[in-house]
């Protein structure tokens, strides 16, 4: 959308006025001009449908009227030129009257409701996803642009035809980019390249795509432009006999095997070969196909035919050739590639597609309002044309309702390299480059993707980090009990795995969380001496919506969330508990009063907490000390990050009790721990040959895992210090560990790695 310039008032005196009528008269010759380029193209509609369209342009005429562009043009102009460019594309009536009215809802103070009544709600809904949130206060640009594309995207997730008009717009304004302020040019010429250039080829739009991308290289890089520019020209003049050469081998070939084919040259954009250039570090000189030939055929037989009669004729490059056709692209492109070595041993690249492929090719999901027989055919191809990719945006939206990381999801699938994969059974998938095999564990589902285990890729296990590669066969193995790493966020190439890894771990934070909250709550109220937390009775009701009240909290849940998370103080909202309770009759059990205050003492404000292991996020066990069972521990509840357990000896919990001393709990170990511990240990040995496999050894023996090995840089006097995380039970497991180790020759020392006394040897 152009930013309209108001006219400057005319002053009084006769020259100015003279002028001013002469850049009127300019400007209804533009109008006249645009309105009649578009009338032209509108022969396939109907009478109805263009009477619709024409009060559609009186509407936004009146609504733009006085309004100019930069070019000082009638502003009209633009609105016209975005509705003839949707024309092109043969879109519906709806789409061609939105087009000319995406602009009032946002420079022209008319309303949604108006445009309601007077076009429908079709047509206001189109305007209204082509609108940025401008009315609206967010903090940053960056927000702002965000929650605006967000906007847009959701709307085009709805309705193709939003994203259609915001591209014809978008393109139209970078056609006249000269026109506006030099010092807008690179932020504006960057949007597009990085956003509505991908989006253009996610469609298949690759016409818009390849147009879009080289003039937003002309105003990012003007002088790069003009010299490649002008070395194309040249290198155009130099070539022009190799083209005709070719051209002429061509015809020849093709008639004497009575093939008919329509045989057109294609030349690279100049920012296709300026990335050339830059990502293979080649010269100019070096890129040897700047031009091509695209050979249309009669049906998909033909293009294999016509591949043969190439081969043929000029002896292919190996490794260059590629079938688009059984293996389309994601944007429903198809198309054989090859490459052939021709006269003068120039590499020369040709394209062979139906009449069919090639307006899929070129115009992507709009090939469905172009040329009725792509709607007819193959119903796959159409789903790959885009639309998957824009149920995603729905899916990603459903699960994230922050515009910032919604966003940042879209622009990780914007990329279009893609590669193509397979199932064990033979399903083939594309996914995007650099994909892991977890990218591909959410693609085929999401159950799939939370509950990996393991993969194989072409029959060998391999790590879930792998990237996957073109022709890889892929099996995921899965557990009902495995569930997402958040390690893996940091190597997820795809929005879809980003997305639905986040979901998980924030419901299983909350979740664990809730669960630590709702056992530390329970605790604190025994020390009131009440046994239970009230049910979610009627009677029990009122006092909830009183305590709730009093926490701030909406829900029992959120309240429980927070007071796991260490936001509420578990012992206040039991005392302020007890006394509702105490209100409607329920007086504390004096027995249960004196045993729990007997048992935890005066001192601890907010019971104990048993822990086994078993508390997933919402407990940490501190990295200064590791504790593992056998060790007197206690909980330390920072401020919305949950429950950190630490030894009772630890330095770092001895400064935070000086300084904080009401978030510490008394915590202790259940009687069975579900599972192992992580401890660090320090083995001080004499350096020399397979000391470090005899110590593994005798951890091994010991039952110990070793997660973390970590040795000195320089041994004194041939002494070195192997620090070890091992996983261990309990504090006996450890010390039948450090026994094996004291009878290993080359241990001269064993000790606890932590920030306390150490185990003495």
């Amino acid at each position: 959308m152009s930013n309209p310039v108001k006219p400057e008032p005319a002053a009084s005196t006769g020259a100015p006025k003279a002028a001013a009528t002469a850049v009127s008269l300019a400007g209804v010759d533009a109008t006249a001009a645009s309105l009649a380029s578009l009338t032209n193209k509108l022969d396939y509609l109907s009478p109805a449908d263009l009477a619709s369209v024409q009060i559609a342009y009186r509407f936004a005429n009146a609504a733009h009227l006085g309004q100019l562009r930069n070019s000082g043009e009638p502003y009209i102009t633009h609105p016209i030129a975005v509705a003839a460019q949707c024309a092109e594309w043969k879109l519906d009536a709806q789409a061609l009257m939105a087009a000319l009215l995406h602009d009032a809802l946002e420079d022209c103070g008319v309303t949604k409701e108006q445009l309601v009544e007077q076009f429908g709600p079709s047509v206001a809904e189109l305007v209204d996803g082509l609108t940025k949130l401008e009315k609206l206060h967010f903090n940053t640009r960056e927000e702002n642009q965000a929650e605006s594309f967000r906007k847009m995207l959701l709307a085009m997730a709805r309705d193709v035809r939003v994203i259609l008009i915001k591209l014809a717009d978008r393109t139209h304004n970078m056609r006249t980019l000269s026109d506006a302020p030099r010092d807008k040019w690179a932020r504006i010429a960057s949007e597009t390249l990085d956003i509505y250039a991908p989006i253009a080829y996610r469609l298949g739009l690759n016409q818009t795509y390849r147009e879009l991308q080289d003039l937003s290289f002309k105003y990012l890089n003007p002088w790069r432009h003009t010299v490649m520019s002008k070395a194309v020209a040249k290198a155009r003049g130099r070539r022009r006999d190799l083209i005709q050469k070719v051209q002429a081998d061509l015809d020849a070939t093709f008639k004497q095997h009575q093939m008919a084919v329509w045989i057109a040259g294609r030349e690279k954009t100049t920012y296709s070969i300026y990335k050339t250039m830059d990502e293979k570090n080649l010269s100019f000189a070096q890129v040897t196909d700047i031009y091509g030939f695209r050979i249309i055929v009669p049906n998909l037989i033909d293009c294999y035919t016509a591949l043969g009669l190439l081969h043929q004729l000029y002896k292919p490059v190996p490794g260059k050739f590629k079938d688009h056709i059984a293996i389309s692209k994601i944007n429903g492109y198809q198309s054989l590639h090859t490459t052939l070595v021709g006269p003068s041993g120039i590499h020369v690249e040709f394209q062979l597609r139906t009449e069919v492929m090639h307006l899929v090719a070129e115009t992507g999901v709009t090939a469905h309002w172009l040329y009725k027989e792509v709607a007819r055919g193959d119903g796959r191809q159409n789903d790959r044309m885009g639309t998957q990719w824009l149920q995603s945006l729905l899916d990603i939206q459903d699960e994230n309702r922050d515009a910032t990381e919604f966003w940042e999801h879209v622009k990780v699938d914007l990329f279009p390299d893609a590669v193509y994969v397979f199932t064990p059974k033979s399903q083939i998938m594309a996914m995007p480059r650099g994909a892991t095999v977890i990218d591909f564990a959410y693609a085929i589902h999401s159950n799939v993707g939370d509950h990996t285990l393991s993969a194989k890729v072409n029959g060998d296990p391999v790590a879930l980090r792998t990237e996957i590669k073109n022709g890889d066969v892929i099996e995921v193995i899965t557990a009902p009990q495995a569930s997402p790493n958040p390690a893996w966020l940091g190597f997820v190439r795809t929005a879809r795995a980003r997305s639905k890894i986040r979901q998980h771990l924030k419901t299983l934070n909350q979740t664990a969380s809730e669960n630590l909250g709702e056992k530390m709550l329970t605790q604190a109220l025994r020390a009131e001496g009440i046994e239970h937390l009230p049910d979610g009775s009627d009677q029990n009701a009122a006092v909830w919506d009183k305590l709730l009240r009093f926490s701030g909290n909406r829900t029992q849940s959120e309240l429980m969330t927070d007071i796991g998370l260490g936001k509420r103080i578990a012992s206040i909202v039991a005392k302020r508990l007890a006394k509702l309770l105490s209100d409607i009759g329920e007086k504390p059990d004096a027995l249960l009063l004196t045993r729990e205050r007997f048992v935890t003492g005066e001192s601890i404000s907010q019971g104990s907490v048993s822990i086994d292991g078993s508390e997933s996020t919402s407990v940490r066990f501190a990295h200064c000390c590791r504790p593992i069972p056998g060790d007197s521990i206690l909980g330390y509840l920072g401020r919305g990050e949950g429950l950190t357990i630490h030894s009772s000896d630890c330095l770092v919990a001895k400064k935070l009790h000086h300084k904080d001393s009401e978030r510490f709990i008394t915590v202790e170990w259940a009687e069975e721990p579900v599972r192992a511990f992580e401890t660090g240990i320090v083995v001080t040995v004499t350096n020399g040959k397979g000391v470090l496999a005899s110590v593994a050894s005798a951890l091994a023996s010991g039952g110990a895992d070793i997660i973390q090995v970590d040795m000195a840089n320089d041994a004194t006097h041939g002494v070195l210090d192997l620090r070890f995380i091992i996983a261990v039970r309990d504090l006996n497991q450890l010390e039948a560990i450090f026994k094996h180790l004291r009878r290993t020759t080359a241990v001269l020392k064993v000790q606890r790695s932590k920030n306390t006394s150490p185990i003495a040897d």
